[in-house]
C-alpha cells in the first residue's frame, strides 16, 4: 500500500439527513464548520446530506416525492454565469 495516500485526520463526525431527519455517528475527514451535540452529551462536526440509505427509494423500496425543481434551480442559481 503506498504511504501517505489516506488522510490522518479521521474523527467522529454526525451525518444529518435533510429530508427525513435521521442521523447516524461515524468516522469520517470530512470537513465541516456546523457542530451538533450528539447523544452522549459531546460535540461534533455535522456533514448535511441531501439524501441517505433511509429516505432513498432503492434502500426504503418506496418512492418519495422529491423536489427536483428546487434543486435544479439552486444548481442553475450556483453556476449561472454572472455578466
Amino acid at each position: 500500500m503506498k504511504q501517505k495516500l489516506h488522510p490522518e485526520n479521521y474523527r467522529l463526525v454526525v451525518f444529518r439527513d435533510m429530508s427525513n431527519g435521521t442521523s447516524f455517528l461515524t468516522r469520517s475527514a470530512a470537513n465541516s464548520r456546523e457542530t451538533i451535540k450528539w447523544e452522549d452529551g459531546n460535540e461534533y462536526p455535522l456533514i448535511k446530506l441531501e439524501i441517505s440509505n433511509t429516505s432513498h427509494p432503492f434502500f426504503t423500496g418506496k418512492n418519495m416525492l422529491v423536489d427536483t425543481a428546487g434543486r435544479i434551480d439552486k444548481f442553475k442559481k450556483r453556476y449561472e454565469k454572472k455578466s
